[in-house]
């Protein structure tokens, strides 16, 4: 096999690489991102494989010094990357998204900087600056390289970016209060959690206590003022190209939506929004 085959075959492994990830997490961004055309969308699900491996390094049960090691080998890949040699599977698939849509490589490694936080365990009642922060890291990182595939990169583009990003992330909190109370985390912020009487940080003890929806309210009337400041930003940038963000805007707004109806007594009852619904929102807000 000539030098260029090996290349192209090599090109081809990896997209499917990303592809797999994508399908295989049964996530919303799945449905959402189908509805760009194939480069855009390969790009997209390469970012997400991104995404999806560095927080498995997170979420692993290994020591927390071990995680950051295997953190710091994926800052040294980004550098890789940048350089045009990695040696990834997901940043081979990142190597022409890089190039063609000046995808920034600060946003990749604040993604892993979001990762490191949730490594490190420290996030036990963060104060609202650093929770803001850690969002940034995790979720609007994805939204600034989103934007640039999607060929929106203006100002405005960029302040739908860190709403939606702040929102979404926001959701998946109070999504996820129990789940991440088994791995030691409780993402609610200081300041809401002293507001309303709570002086523990440890997240088992929170989850139980009698004002938990007090503080939950709070952050979800947060989280509903980042979508408002969303769907404002949205209005000064082209519809047509950022509608895969429309559609995860809607979808999770949906999911809050259900999350405060069922309430924060019974944090097992799920929340989720139907498939036919979310087909829906790609229907109607990716194809129309």
């Amino acid at each position: 096999m000539t030098a260029p085959d090996t290349a192209v075959s090599g090109a081809a492994a990896a997209l499917e690489h990303v592809r797999e990830v994508t399908r295989r997490s049964g996530t919303s961004f799945y449905g959402a991102m189908r509805v760009l055309p194939q480069e855009k969308r390969d790009a997209m699900f390469a970012v997400y494989a991104y995404c999806r491996e560095i927080d498995d390094v997170a979420d692993d049960p290994a020591p927390p010094a071990e995680k950051i090691a295997r953190l710091k080998d994926w800052r040294a890949e980004i550098d890789r990357l940048y350089a045009g040699n990695p040696g990834f599977a997901t940043t081979r698939a990142l190597l022409d998204p890089v190039r063609q849509f000046g995808l920034q490589k600060k946003d990749f490694l604040a993604l892993i900087e979001g990762m490191e936080i949730d490594a490190s365990e420290t996030m036990q009642g963060p104060e609202l600056k650093r929770l803001e922060h850690y969002c940034a890291c995790v979720a609007g990182a994805v939204g600034m390289l989103s934007i640039r595939i999607f060929g929106c990169a203006h100002q405005r583009a960029q302040d739908l970016a860190w709403s939606l990003g702040q929102a979404l992330q926001l959701t998946n909190i109070l999504r996820d209060m129990k789940e991440d109370a088994e791995r030691g985390r409780l993402y609610l912020p200081a300041e809401m959690l002293a507001k309303h009487g709570i002086a523990t940080r440890d997240p088992q003890a929170v989850l139980a206590h009698p004002n938990l929806p007090a503080v939950c309210d709070d952050l979800a009337a947060l989280a509903q003022r980042r979508f408002a400041e969303a769907v404002a930003a949205l209005a000064d940038c082209p519809r047509r190209q950022m509608r895969p963000a429309v559609v995860m805007m809607f979808v999770y707004r949906a999911i809050l939506t259900r999350l405060i109806r069922r309430g924060w007594r019974d944090l097992d009852a799920p929340a989720k929004v139907p498939k036919w619904q979310k087909l829906w929102y790609a229907f109607r807000y990716g194809v129309l």
